[in-house]
């Protein structure tokens, strides 16, 4: 229990789910990928249009990690026995559930696995946390602050100076949001959300706990988080990315500490990719089990050890902002949750209303030495909505921080589309207010997203390039694609795809242009090199295609 007591002090209400996860659950490590039926060049299958255009407004080429795992090694381990729970391809495994020792003896047999990893639930504990919830205190009444047009929730939203992002336009509108929580319970009917809803805007839930179809169970901790980003009743509550699209789902189990719920936040990840996610929120994250065995310690904490801090590496570098939880367990050496210590996602801390570290907040440095926190938001008298009924209240928590500061990010992604994710990172830590002099309590401090939006480089590339060999244009292109010879006689072009393979070969004099355009008009979605060689030098042209 003390992931959800560090991320949420005194606010949490859970609300058990009738369904049970099961005790015997297993996380079966396969050896490769080999004879998939899926293949790098045919990513369709296996990513959605919108994943595949912002890897090509990103750069990003797909690789052996987009490739899901192996459907034939998932279904022998099923023949052999076991119900097969959550496949993670960034992992390259699945979770299952077996109550036969000899079906595990059957998988360990497998050629292709690697090994089998026992993930036990202890009934005590279970017990223990019904009992520390029941006990839980109720939430603070609500403290409406200035209630201007922001409501409740204008303190933590001016702190990042989101406001102005707000005033320019950049609202959230086209940037896609993944809430990876515990529960959701009365999201669907808090009016706060009424607009989203209306509007379309909550595209989809996934249940990776239960199985289910629905997410509105077991806690109000997705609710609450959901509502500093999305809520929209003017003079009451206005959320950080108001006009964002959001996506809501459920890896953590309320009721269990069990390893299992990184391999669900992995699954639950590499879902938020495959639908083209650019905002990854999470209020998670894990340090004791049930199970002392599974414990992290100091060690694990380098960045690159956890399940859940591989998966959230994987998740940037596949163009996702992962936003997460820094955790509740105070000062120390490293009292972060996993995967606050992953190096490619923002950690965030908690201040309260003038800027000061909350007495909960937790500290870095990492094992290897890095400063975490990265940043800082309002995680103390955080103005937010409750799962119950229509009611707001003030929480604490870095659970609170995070989405406040990650819908802020979603409209700096709004303003700038193109931006790599670790400039994106980057500027924020740099536009901190303690970014002179960062620390593992501050991190770099509470940043400005005003400065960052003025730091985020503004050339896009929707500019015809103009080389010293060619001219492309428009670039990127939604599929006409025009080509001009700059200077000299003529230019031998390649062009290769985003894995360096070898598509077409032309020899342009400028004039016989239309071959190499229809073949340029006739690429599908993605990022090409066209590679110019004449007797002024070489080149090579980055081309982005989103059809």
């Amino acid at each position: 229990m003390r992931k959800l007591s560090f991320l949420l002090l005194f606010l949490m209400v859970a609300v058990f789910a009738s369904a049970q996860v099961a005790t015997d659950i297993y996380w079966v490590q396969f050896t490769d990928k080999a004879n998939s039926p899926y293949s790098i060049d045919n990513p369709e299958a296996y990513l959605s249009p919108r994943a595949l255009q912002r890897r090509a407004n990103l750069g990003i080429g797909i690789d052996e990690y987009d490739i899901p795992v192996n459907p034939q090694y998932l279904q022998a381990v099923a023949s052999c026995g076991a119900e097969l729970l959550n496949p993670s391809k960034w992992l390259n495994g699945v979770t299952v559930h077996v109550t036969n020792p000899d079906v595990i003896e059957a998988i360990n047999a497998l050629e292709f696995v690697l090994n089998v990893r026992s993930c036990p639930n202890d009934m005590k504990a279970q017990d223990w946390k019904r009992h520390w919830l029941d006990k839980e205190l109720e939430p603070v009444a609500a403290n409406w602050g200035m209630k201007g047009y922001y409501g409740g929730a204008e303190t933590q939203a001016k702190q990042l100076n989101a406001l102005m992002l707000h005033d320019t336009g950049f609202d959230g509108t086209g940037v896609v949001i993944a809430i990876l929580d515990g529960g959701f319970y009365g999201a669907d009917t808090h009016p706060c959300f009424d607009n989203m809803r209306e509007e379309g805007r909550l595209l989809g839930v996934r249940d990776f706990v239960f199985g289910s179809t629905t997410v509105y169970s077991q806690s109000t901790h997705g609710t609450s988080c959901l509502s500093t980003m999305a809520a929209f009743v003017p003079n009451t509550m206005v959320g950080t990315a108001p006009k964002a699209s959001y996506y809501l789902i459920h890896t953590e189990d309320a009721e269990n500490e069990n390893i299992v719920e990184e391999y669900n936040w992995v699954s639950g990840a590499e879902y938020a990719d495959s639908l083209g996610v650019d905002v990854c929120s999470t209020s998670l994250g894990y340090i004791d089990f049930d199970m002392p065995q599974w414990d992290h310690p100091f060690s694990h904490f380098d960045g690159h050890t956890a399940p859940m801090t591989i998966g959230a590496e994987i998740a940037a570098s596949r163009g996702m902002i992962c936003v997460n939880a820094a955790a509740n367990e105070g000062p120390g050496t490293c009292t972060l949750g996993i995967p606050g210590d992953a190096e490619h996602i923002l950690t965030v801390g908690a201040v309260n209303a003038f800027g000061e570290r909350a007495s909960f907040s937790s500290v870095g440095p990492t094992y290897d030495g890095r400063i975490k926190p990265d940043v800082m938001a309002m995680g103390e008298g955080t103005f937010v909505a409750s799962g119950w009924g229509s009611d707001y209240y003030n929480g604490n928590g870095t659970s609170f921080a995070t989405p406040v500061l990650a819908g802020a990010v979603a409209c700096l992604r709004q303003a700038r589309p193109y931006a790599k994710v670790q400039e994106i990172c980057n500027v924020i830590r740099q536009c901190g207010d303690r970014a002179s002099n960062p620390d593992s309590y501050y991190g770099y401090g509470v940043p400005d997203f005003s400065q960052a939006f003025e730091l985020l480089a503004t050339t896009e590339p929707n500019e015809p390039y103009s080389g010293k060999v060619l001219s492309v244009y428009p670039n990127p292109s939604q599929g006409e694609v025009h080509v001009l010879l700059n200077q000299g006689a003529s230019a031998e072009v390649a062009v290769f795809d985003i894995t360096g393979r070898h598509l077409f070969d032309h020899h342009f004099n400028g004039l016989n242009h239309t071959s190499l355009e229809n073949h340029l008009n006739s690429l599908t979605s993605g990022v090409y090199f066209i590679n110019a060689v004449s007797e002024l030098g070489s080149e090579t042209i980055k081309l982005v295609i989103t059809k």
